[in-house]
Order: structure tokens, then C-alpha cells, then sequence
């Protein structure tokens, strides 16, 4: 069996046993294959082995895969939005993940309107205002979150975020908390349901999964080992 669907598999039971932990269906937690830099046959080797939801963060890069590979897969857009590429993100991506000002959901909004589009988007936050990463305040996204709400063709599926680079998996753990806090009590002050949390990484998706993430960005544990930018990229 190829490297791929090995590394797949174990994935896979990580993601139960760290269910298992906490008492959730594994049925709850959404795996995303972070392919960005990987060529359309590694993809292809994960599609072979049973994986169908893929992330990319570059949209050159993801249209080529997107062309040349089943219509069966799902993308998720994991990467840093930029304006100038709504207008082709849209129809490419079934959900953005980067939303990180009402700027850009409002613009989003806009075009999304002019397509006939209704994407579905998290709202990424930056909970250590980390200069390197973009993403809402936490008391700006509270005091922007109604007028987010109100914009007509987006669907807020809830937040995202990246936690600050620590020592272990376990140092993650109080910012995937804060985050699901947050979460929950602007699902209390809004009263709207923001049912999906985007948090998680190869290094530290169990510990993500244990406090309450439903989508984990997972790449080089299934894909190996890749460089990345320091840009505050989502895989």
C-alpha cells in the first residue's frame, strides 16, 4: 500500500482514539488534506485511498490540481485571502477558511452576490494579536460580529485560528480553548448557531479534536515533510 494511504490510515485512528478520549463521534471531525505543494498524483494516491477533502492555499497552484483531478474532491481555500482573487476563489473553493477583517467578508459578500454564489467561510481570529498572522481581535470580531451576521450571501460556519508555535502539541491546548470560549459566547450574544471550528495541525490536531475542533488542517503527517513561508499559512 503506497506511503500515502499509509499515513492516511493512521491519521485516521488518531482521530478516533482522540475522539475516543472525549466522548465525540469520529463522524464529528472533518479531515483536510493539506495539499498545497503537492503534485496532483500525491493527491491523487490520498483520493485512491478513500480521502476526498483537500486544502490549498495558493490559487494558481490549486486551479492546475482542481483541472486535473476527479470531480469528486472537495477544496477548502486554507490560505490568506487576497482581494484581487475573489472573483476566481469563489467558484473554485467550497469553503474559505481565512476571513480576517470585515473588510474582506463584506467584499467576499459583494462578489459572492454578483456570481450567485453562497459560500461558506470561517472567520479567522488571531488570539495573540501575532503580527505575522492575520485574523480578527477578539473584542473587534464582538463588536463587528452583528453586522458580519447581517451580510446576506455568506455563511458563517464559525472560527478559525492558529495557535502561537510552542514546544509541544499540549502548549496549543489553551488557545484551542480560548477559541471554543470564544465561540460559544458569541453564539450566546448573537444568538446564532457557529457550529464548526477550524483549529489544528499535524503537530497538534488530537489535542484540538480533544477541545472541540471539527476541521483539522492535517499535511505533512499524511504528505511528509514540506518547507513553508513563515506567513501565517493555515496547513
Amino acid at each position: 500500500m503506497p506511503a500515502v494511504a499509509d499515513n492516511l490510515a493512521v491519521v485516521r485512528e488518531r482521530i478516533q482514539a482522540a475522539c475516543r478520549r472525549v466522548g465525540r463521534n469520529a463522524d464529528s471531525v472533518e479531515l483536510i488534506a493539506v495539499s498545497k505543494t503537492i503534485p496532483a498524483a500525491g493527491i491523487r494516491e490520498a483520493f485512491d485511498a478513500g480521502q476526498t477533502l483537500f486544502g490549498e492555499s495558493r490559487l494558481q497552484e490549486a486551479a492546475a490540481k482542481i483541472e486535473a483531478l476527479p470531480a469528486a474532491l472537495h477544496w477548502h481555500f486554507i490560505g490568506r485571502v487576497q482581494t484581487n482573487k475573489v472573483r476566481k476563489l469563489l467558484p473554485a473553493f467550497e469553503v474559505i477558511h481565512a476571513i480576517d477583517s470585515s473588510r474582506l467578508a463584506a467584499y467576499v459578500d459583494e462578489i459572492a452576490a454578483e456570481l450567485g454564489l453562497f459560500p461558506k467561510v470561517f472567520l479567522q481570529v488571531n488570539l495573540a494579536a501575532e503580527s505575522s498572522k492575520g485574523g480578527f481581535e477578539p473584542a473587534r470580531l464582538r463588536a463587528e460580529m452583528a453586522a458580519l451576521l447581517r451580510l446576506p450571501r455568506i455563511e458563517i460556519l464559525g472560527l478559525m485560528s492558529i495557535p502561537p508555535a510552542g514546544p509541544d502539541a499540549e502548549s496549543a491546548r489553551p488557545w484551542f480553548v480560548r477559541l471554543r470560549e470564544l465561540r460559544d459566547s458569541l453564539e450566546q450574544e448573537a444568538g446564532v448557531g457557529l457550529p464548526a471550528l477550524s483549529m489544528g495541525m499535524s503537530g497538534d490536531f488530537e489535542v484540538a479534536i480533544e477541545e472541540g475542533a471539527t476541521h483539522v488542517r492535517v499535511g505533512s503527517a499524511i504528505f511528509g515533510s514540506r518547507t513553508y513561508r513563515l506567513d501565517g499559512e493555515l496547513g
